[in-house]
């Protein structure tokens, strides 16, 4: 015999309260003691009782569900569009949001749905699902700086929040890293340990990140006494960094510090100095940016900018929460601090 599903009434019983305020638990509703949401909650989890989503969302009139899209350029044909994708699922730097993102969403009852906005038509799928209300909110995550779709929500007026700074005289919540700061940082380090023809690999310069993290490097080797810095824009992967530093070393064969916009162009910087003969940090000292996984496990292990990725995520998850509630009704910027991560390559 099947047994039955757990119900509302045996919460109740289990807890020791009434139905209706196990309701109230259930559906978010405040206006309940902590001690007995407490044990409201203990009983749920005794009895096994499953909250029907559906039913819940009529009372709640909500999703429950958060749109986490990846806007960019892409390109209209498929190939292009599978290449589009499959670059950022491999990127270690997405992974730890999306992880921020969970960790954050998960004990709210609240569920990520994935989405690629790489298109003009992709972007106005984002923003019909989100009026359609398949979903509370949007949280992007925007790979150029010319990405619409943030405007777009906003015009719309859906509750969404953006990791990096919107575009210009576009009122977003959102969250970054004070990337000057950053560069400042790599260039200290650079500084402290002699380097004195230092070189740097950007990533897309109409990224303002991009920019940022350059600006902050130059101003702070000027400091140092290199007023002029070799520049070469990358592309934020390893075989980008890879051809940058080719390039770099064919100019300025002298180079003897490189401070690379992200982790990944990084580690392509230290291959290629390889490829050359040149011995990281012996020959050539080299900093990345973001301390992503692939970090530790550079070979030697990459000196780089710690950006808290976690926790940009998760404060960018509770911007948009506060928004879906009600109790935020103006955009909001939190920067954090970028922080040195000293390991062996410089």
């Amino acid at each position: 015999m099947t047994r039955q599903a757990p119900t509302l009434e045996d919460v109740a019983r289990e807890a020791g309260v009434s139905r209706a305020t196990v309701s109230r638990v259930v559906n978010g509703i405040r206006n309940v003691a902590p001690d007995i949401q407490d044990a409201v909650r203990e009983a749920i989890e005794r009895t096994g009782y499953a909250p029907n989503r559906a039913a819940r969302a009529l009372v709640t009139r909500r999703a429950e569900t958060i749109a986490l899209v990846v806007s960019g350029a892409g390109g209209e044909s498929e190939q292009e569009q599978s290449a589009f994708a499959s670059r950022m699922l491999t990127d270690p730097f997405f992974g730890r949001v999306v992880g921020g993102v969970i960790t954050f969403l998960r004990p709210r009852s609240m569920y990520p749905v994935l989405m690629f906005a790489e298109t003009a038509e992709a972007r106005r799928q984002v923003v019909s699902y989100l009026r359609q209300g398949s979903a509370d909110g949007a949280l992007v995550f925007s790979t150029h700086a010319a990405d619409p779709l943030p405007t777009l929500l906003a015009d719309a007026d859906l509750p969404c929040a953006l990791f990096a700074r919107p575009p210009a005289g576009t009122a977003v919540s959102h969250v970054d890293v004070d990337h000057r700061e950053g560069g400042r940082l790599a260039a200290d380090r650079l500084a402290a340990r002699g380097c004195r023809r230092v070189a740097t690999v950007t990533g897309p310069l109409d990224l303002p990140a991009a920019r940022d993290r350059l600006d902050g490097f130059q101003t702070a080797m000027a400091r140092h006494g290199q007023p002029v810095v070799p520049v070469r824009e990358g592309d934020f992967t390893a075989a980008g960094g890879a051809a940058a530093m080719h390039w770099l070393l064919a100019e300025h064969p002298d180079t003897d510090g490189v401070f690379a916009a992200n982790d990944l162009m990084a580690i392509g910087v230290m291959e290629a100095a390889g490829e050359t003969g040149r011995r990281v940090p012996d020959d050539v000292a080299v900093i990345g940016f973001d301390d992503s996984g692939v970090a530790a496990a550079g070979r030697p292990p990459l000196t780089t900018v710690r950006q808290p990725m976690e926790e940009m995520a998760a404060t960018m998850a509770r911007l948009l929460q506060e928004q879906i509630e009600g109790t935020r009704t103006t955009p909001a910027s939190v920067v954090f601090d970028a922080e040195l991560v000293v390991r062996a390559s410089a």
